[in-house]
């Protein structure tokens, strides 16, 4: 430290005054400490500094400073159970059971399943206490449950769903669900297109050189794909004719329309299952695959793997369900409406409520794929007769769709000349 008789010294040896003594007092001050507040405003900025850099998280409806958490991400093992999981987080029994109780309404906690992925927020103090809890219950739907002192509280929720709607265009070589896939296009637009084209054309006569052009929507959880959502128009070229599919809404439900303003749903879908082959064909003279003899096979076999969904191709009644002693196993029949019936064979088994008497709607699960009875692998035997009468399956004459009302064809016609000019096309 600077003591008096020094500083009387140095000013006497300089020859400086008192006044400009206490000038140069102050300079040197104000060097050394600063102006006046600066050390507290230079503190305040850091202050204000370090509660910028503090992060918001935002999490599964949930807000929270960066940091409050301790952030523990998992997946349900293979036979465990959720009473397993909270128990690594130091949960005892009573408080699993409390859980239990008040999650019962809301989410079966004994339902999560082995893959699904779970959250853990933890505060990060001595003792890692447990505050929330989230199970995905899948990609878009998830449960929470928060723990606050005694308190439970639980809630489901749903993340966030983002949409593009795209345009897409592909021509098939061998089938449309390679076409879907060599393009990287989401493999359930496959399913979505059958649905909606489900009554005028019959996908496994698909032919090298037919395309298809579609508006859709993709739809993305944070950034994963998440399914496709509407389709909102699609033109598909088959067998040299153009098949449009206009949605649009009349009598408070949309539906899909063709260019002419006919509805393309029809009284029969054209086939009964998705995603199979055409193993065999109908027939007047077939050689039987097992037996070798060569007799008449009046029905269409769609090759697909053992339990694939069987739905009714119209509305109709169960008429008859049994078993084939001759030869074809779990079987079922349906009658419907102009003199139709039809019949599913060689079914794995029959779908929960098909009884004799019973009503389906068509598009209905009523069965699924089997080998039962005379057959050589997983396969639906699909037959069709009017009046008893035997007939092409593949070649049912179908009536022509509803119309759109006059009311609405001014409204309709805009909707067409919308998804014409998405598609850059013309009738």
């Amino acid at each position: 430290m600077i003591t008096l008789r020094v500083m009387k010294d140095f000013l006497k040896k300089y020859g400086i005054t008192i006044i400009a003594a206490a000038v140069v007092g102050a300079a040197l001050a104000a060097l050394i400490i600063g102006p006046r507040g600066e050390g507290q405003g230079r503190k305040s900025r850091r202050e204000r500094a370090r509660k910028e850099e503090v992060r918001e998280v935002e999490m599964y409806g949930m807000k929270f400073d960066e940091g409050t958490y301790q952030v523990v991400e998992g997946e349900i093992a293979s036979g465990e159970t959720m009473s397993n999981v909270f128990d690594r987080f130091g949960l005892g029994p009573a408080r699993i059971h409390r859980i239990e109780q008040v999650a019962r309404d809301s989410f079966d906690l004994r339902r999560v399943r082995a893959g699904n992925k779970y959250v853990a927020l933890v505060e990060p103090d001595s003792l890692a206490r447990l505050a929330h809890f989230i199970y995905e219950k899948s990609m878009t739907d998830y449960f929470v449950i928060s723990l606050r002192g005694d308190t439970v509280e639980v809630r489901n929720g749903q993340k966030p769903i983002r949409i593009d709607r795209r345009v897409a265009t592909a021509e098939i070589s061998s089938s449309m669900w390679n076409a879907i896939v060599d393009n990287g296009l989401p493999a359930a637009l496959a399913a979505e297109l059958e649905d909606v084209y489900g009554w005028s054309i019959d996908f496994f006569g698909i032919q090298a050189g037919d395309s298809f052009e579609v508006i859709y929507d993709q739809r993305y959880v944070d950034t994963l794909p998440a399914g496709v959502g509407r389709i909102w128009g699609a033109a598909f070229e088959h067998g040299g004719k153009t098949h449009w599919a206009i949605p649009f809404e009349q009598d408070g439900k949309v539906a899909y329309w063709d260019e002419n303003g006919n509805s393309l749903k029809k009284q029969f879908l054209k086939a009964p299952l998705k995603y199979s082959r055409i193993s065999s064909g109908y027939s007047t003279a077939r050689r039987h695959p097992i037996t070798r003899v060569v007799r008449p096979h009046l029905a269409i076999d769609y090759a697909a793997p053992s339990g694939t969904p069987v739905s009714a191709v119209a509305d109709g009644v169960v008429t008859r369900r049994f078993w084939d002693s001759k030869g074809g196993g779990n079987t079922l029949f349906l009658k419907h409406a102009r003199g139709y019936e039809t019949g599913y064979l060689h079914l794995r088994g029959f779908a929960a409520g098909i009884v004799v008497g019973a009503r389906v709607r068509q598009g209905q699960v009523i069965g699924y794929v089997g080998s039962t009875g005379a057959s050589t692998g997983p396969h639906l035997d699909y037959r069709v007769r009017v009046n008893g009468k035997p007939i092409n399956p593949l070649r049912i004459p179908q009536e022509p769709g509803e119309p759109i009302k006059a009311a609405n064809k001014d409204a309709f016609g805009a909707a067409r000349d919308s998804v014409m000019r998405e598609l850059k096309r013309e009738i």
